[in-house]
């Protein structure tokens, strides 16, 4: 894939760390002009000075995704910049496993806001960006949880969003086909990214991660790297023929169970 991405343009949400920092990393590497968003900004500066020392193929804008003012300035960002938008990694997201019966409502906005909303307006204004282009390519990050309850991480509000963004991806594809816009989806299982560090130690993502190996028929847990490579194929001009799909990428856990 060495400069399969050349002179395109991408938007990567939650860009400065986990799946989002290495699908940037690889487009930068494979020919890609790339504008990372994320809420904080000393983060992103660190991400963007690691994905191109040059800082030439690079920009980051910080801010709250559920605004949609923050999607339409990062495609001004991207625009101004590098001149367009050919691709959108509508990635960013949150987690944070809680009993339903203990859910506050502010903790559901919370979910639905940056999940379902944030791309669902960054989704929006990439696109009208891409039509000026003749078309572009836009890639989710959605969520295995959106297809299946796991009893160990209980997370309604959080597989009700994603389940939304699933949903999505099938009516975009539909709505923007005649524009030459694909979108898809990928839905991880659990992945190893700084996401569990919002809401456990050090110590005890050391202790817990492991543990989520053997749910995996595989028999481990992914990492960035291995949604990254789903999610450069569906931006790339190899899935041209791709829309409106669903890529579990997942460790087998779609297919069925070990024991």
């Amino acid at each position: 894939m060495s400069n399969s991405f050349s002179n395109k343009v991408a938007i990567v949400t939650g860009g400065g760390s986990g799946i989002g920092k290495e699908v940037a990393a690889r487009l930068v590497k494979a020919g890609a002009n790339v504008v990372i968003g994320g809420r904080d900004e000393a983060k992103l500066a660190q991400a963007a000075a690691q994905i191109d020392p040059s800082g030439a193929h690079v920009r980051y804008l910080a801010g709250d995704i559920a605004l949609p003012a923050t999607a339409s300035a990062l495609v001004a960002l991207a625009t101004e910049a590098f001149g367009g938008v050919d691709i959108l990694v509508n990635n960013a997201g949150i987690f944070r496993p809680k009993a339903f019966l203990d859910v506050t409502e502010s903790e559901y906005d919370g979910f639905l806001d940056t999940i379902l909303k944030g791309k669902f307006f960054m989704a929006q204004a990439a696109a009208k960006a891409m039509q000026l282009r003749g078309g572009g390519a836009i890639v989710q990050t959605g969520s295995l949880w959106a297809m299946q309850a796991i009893g160990a991480t209980p997370s309604a509000a959080y597989s009700a969003a994603n389940a939304g963004v699933h949903a999505l991806t099938r009516n975009l594809a539909i709505e923007l086909a005649a524009s030459n816009i694909r979108i898809n989806t990928v839905a991880p299982g659990v992945v190893e990214t700084p996401v569990y560090n919002t809401f456990m130690s050090d110590d005890e993502v050391k202790a817990t991660l492991p543990a989520f190996n053997a749910f995996h028929p595989l028999g481990r847990n992914g990492q960035p790297a291995d949604v990254a490579e789903a999610i450069l194929f569906l931006a790339s001009p190899q899935a041209s023929w791709i829309t409106g799909t669903v890529l579990p990428v997942d460790g087998g856990v779609m297919a069925g169970r070990h024991a």
